[in-house]
């Protein structure tokens, strides 16, 4: 970890090593480990499928990264035709329960470019963010709609970001919750019987 000429680590460099690591544990653990014809395999019931998994810690880090953090439109706007999930809301993937239907839908390979394609954009974006205004509190319900994730469909969303700092959207949406994740496909990975160890 960079070490900034004080001998404390530098918090640009801390948040873009963090980044990269959810992203490179799940590219060395899942993407490069796991066919991706097992993507949709359930593993039992109340779990979630690899496929699904990947597209909801992808969604939800490109509305943090993309639209609430900037107030600009997520990759999304451009990507859903290109995922095959044009005939599914907006809403579609928010939460923590396996949507089936978007997991039937979903384009794996394209899925992988979407992820790799918000990855490099939240890099560019956090390496440029105003680390001054991390406390400024975004405007993360308006993002939300502009990008037609409305409020009637996800209200514990909306709540859930409400009144959250810039902070919370760098830390937790676009680290923490993907490392929360990763884990979970991995776990997922080790009962299709895929561990490499």
């Amino acid at each position: 970890m960079p070490l900034g000429d004080d001998g404390v680590v530098e918090l640009r460099e801390w948040i873009l090593t963090e980044h990269a690591s959810a992203f490179d544990r799940m590219a060395r653990s899942i993407l490069d480990i796991v066919p991706r014809d097992r993507w949709r395999d359930g593993v039992g019931d109340g779990g979630s499928s690899i496929a699904y998994l990947l597209y909801h810690i992808t969604y939800h880090a490109d509305l943090a990264i993309n639209a609430v953090l900037p107030g600009g439109d997520p990759a999304m706007a451009t990507w859903r035709g290109r995922l095959g999930l044009g005939g599914h809301p907006a809403h579609a993937g928010l939460g923590e329960t396996e949507d089936v239907a978007l997991t039937a839908d979903v384009d794996v390979e394209a899925l992988v470019t979407y992820a790799e394609s918000v990855q490099a954009t939240g890099t560019e974006l956090l390496g440029a963010l105003d680390l001054a205004r991390l406390g400024d509190v975004p405007a993360a319900g308006e993002a939300l709609e502009r990008a037609g994730v409305a409020e009637a469909a996800v209200p514990w969303l909306h709540a859930m970001w409400a009144g959250k700092p810039a902070s919370f959207f760098v830390q937790w949406e676009a680290i923490g919750h993907r490392i929360n994740h990763v884990g979970e496909m991995v776990s997922v990975r080790n009962r299709l019987g895929l561990s490499p160890f």
